[in-house]
């Protein structure tokens, strides 16, 4: 099951061996042609025309090598033209010195090049680490326990580069019952995770708090309220939030208030529907326009059933010809699966479906009752 900063593939880090297995080929490539130039020269009595080839084999050690084994290459690289020149040509030593010159300055460039590639992968590793902090202060890896529910699912930001996205979730176990919050923030980048982030709190602190429902999501109306207040002082744009906010307790039947977000699904022993929640409220921050007050909606949440929430990056998710991801469709094939079971199907879906290419983050909780619900 995948857990939040996780890439597809492990598209992000380049491993170490790998990239030392890259340097190898590049040192492979450069005993070759150097063998090749020197020994036509030297066995079949050709011209040295291919020499000034070597000065640039030092940039491809750049690329994948340490600056000592740049530093390396470049040597050898000068020291093979400087031989081939010197004592394989016919041509002047005033030839042989520019050769040799070209071929120190190529080297040199590329040990400095080969410098700052490097300078700058550590100061990505570093910018990871500190945003794989932030990762696990907004989003808590999944799957996520409770005394009632048992939360799985798959998180995937768009950006590669990036670990936290503009979908936020949270599961708390509450006097109450367990509260579970899905959302999607208007919008990219750092203003949007600050959004979610508010969110986030204030959900964690008013599901515990507050008795009803309702009280929760007022909170996280207010904290949205508050929050667009500091960014317009800030001179940043205002965001709102779409969000799904759900109460589980001891009945068989489960409270739900949505704002303004995709409705969830249901899989159980019939297969899979989406679950009626009536007329969706307007999302978080613009309450002010709505014509009546949010409410409650109740449904049927069995003990051997599964409910699966997800954000717009699944159900907007486009094939290769611009059609929607048909989600109820396939969660059909999956009723009655385990939650890690429908986890893994619905993300190798997803992947195949799009051919690897999500134009939004993803977002998936999928909800059940434990045993001892």
């Amino acid at each position: 099951m995948r857990t939040p900063g996780r890439s597809r593939g492990g598209r992000r880090r380049q491993p170490h061996g790998r990239r030392s297995t890259a340097f190898k080929a590049v040192l492979a490539t450069l005993v070759a042609v150097t063998a090749l130039v020197l020994g036509s020269s030297v066995l079949l009595g050709v011209d040295v025309r291919l020499a000034p080839l070597l000065a640039f084999l030092p940039a491809f050690a750049a690329i994948f090598g340490t600056v000592a084994q740049t530093v390396l290459a470049a040597v050898w690289a000068t020291a093979a033209v400087s031989t081939a020149y010197s004592y394989l040509s016919d041509r002047s030593g005033v030839t042989s010195l520019v050769a040799a010159g070209f071929c120190a300055v190529l080297g040199g460039l590329s040990v400095e090049a080969c410098r700052r590639r490097i300078r700058r992968e550590e100061e990505l590793g570093r910018l990871r680490s500190t945003a794989a902090a932030l990762q696990r202060q907004i989003l808590r890896p999944l799957p996520l326990l409770t005394d009632r529910l048992l939360v799985g699912g798959l998180y995937d930001p768009v950006e590669s580069d990036i670990l936290v996205g503009g979908d936020i979730y949270e599961v708390v176990a509450s006097p109450y019952g367990s509260r579970v919050l899905i959302g999607d923030v208007q919008g990219k980048g750092l203003a949007a995770i600050g959004t979610g982030f508010a969110v986030l709190g204030a959900f964690r602190e008013a599901a515990y708090r507050e008795p009803t429902l309702t009280a929760v999501v007022d909170a996280l109306e207010d904290a949205v309220v508050r929050h667009n207040t500091y960014a317009l002082g800030e001179g940043e744009q205002e965001r709102f939030v779409t969000a799904l906010v759900l109460g589980v307790d001891g009945a068989t039947s489960c409270q739900a208030v949505n704002c303004g977000h995709i409705t969830p699904h249901l899989l159980d022993g019939d297969g899979a529907r989406t679950v009626p929640l009536g007329e969706p409220g307007v999302p978080l921050g613009l309450e002010h326009l709505a014509a009546v007050p949010r409410t409650v909606a109740w449904f049927d949440f069995p003990r051997d059933s599964v409910l699966l929430l997800c954000t717009d990056g699944v159900t907007e998710a486009r094939d290769r010809h611009g059609s929607f991801y048909p989600l109820t469709e396939r969660l059909a094939r999956w009723a009655g699966r385990s939650v890690p079971e429908v986890t893994e199907a619905l993300r190798d879906d997803l992947d195949s479906y799009t051919a690897g290419v999500h134009r939004d983050d993803i977002a998936v909780l999928l909800v059940r009752r434990t045993a001892a619900a």
